[in-house]
């Protein structure tokens, strides 16, 4: 797992948007930022997932989290401009992203994969990703030390069969994380890079891997060093990387 120790006030004064955080790893990680300190907002489609995460984060005497209800497949250009006001006016700057959500799509061969899957897997995968990080940059530009992390898979290094779109769609995360890393790579306040969670007991594991045992790999609170350490100013100077939560943290890792 990777090795690091986070301080308990790592992401005081922090604000950090976290997609996908009604669940699996997005609940675990806005569980472990609010309890070092950050607020967190919450995004997802399913309102009362996120209800219960939002519960959880004010009932550990962590700081007041907000929440925003969102579709990534169905929102448009205009939805995120809107959550983008709405962040200024309640905060005045976004210190961090997690993108986290995505969708697995189909377990086929290319040959036999639904179209309208595809497009979908890609929407929320890929172009969601672009439309709330374009809307959300200047507010990032306010920030002292911001960091944006993306969501990669093994699958988006190396292709493998019957991954389809989910495998297509991690590919281009990690260009897309690259790029907007090499654009901003001389800012000073804006570090942008890749998370592999590997294999961890979530929901969409258990739908790729039906037969596996849960309890025979890493929790999404097992995971969280990682989470902890890109999102905080230790990381500070580390961008355009892509790295694996259970690998060590030794130079290896960092590919």
């Amino acid at each position: 797992m990777f090795n690091y120790d986070a301080p308990e006030s790592l992401l005081t004064g922090r604000v950090i948007l976290i997609t996908g955080a009604g669940d699996g790893i997005g609940r675990a990680a806005a569980l472990s930022y609010a309890k070092a300190g950050a607020t967190v907002i919450l995004l997802g489609r399913t309102t009362e997932k996120l209800e219960a995460v939002y519960d959880e984060i004010e009932n550990a005497g962590y700081p007041q989290p907000a929440m925003v209800p969102l579709n990534l497949d169905t929102a448009g250009e205009a939805a995120y401009v809107e959550m983008a006001n709405m962040i200024d006016s309640e905060f005045g700057r976004l210190d961090g992203i997690l993108h986290n959500a995505s969708l697995l799509g189909q377990r086929t061969p290319l040959e036999n994969y639904d179209p309208i899957t595809f497009d979908q897997v890609m929407r929320v995968n890929v172009n969601a990703g672009f439309l709330l990080t374009q809307a959300l940059l200047p507010l990032m530009k306010q920030s002292d030390d911001a960091s944006i992390i993306f969501t990669s898979s093994s699958v988006g290094r190396k292709g493998r069969a019957y991954w389809g779109a989910y495998a297509i769609s991690k590919f281009a995360t990690e260009g897309m994380m690259q790029t907007l890393a090499d654009e901003y790579s001389n800012s000073g306040n804006i570090r942008v890079n890749c998370i592999n969670p590997g294999a961890t007991a979530t929901n969409m594991r258990s739908y790729a891997y039906p037969a596996e045992d849960p309890s025979t790999i890493a929790s999404a609170a097992d995971i969280q060093p990682v989470y902890l350490y890109l999102m905080g100013p230790d990381s500070k100077g580390i961008t355009g990387q892509s790295i694996d939560a259970q690998g060590d943290g030794s130079p290896t890792d960092f590919v």
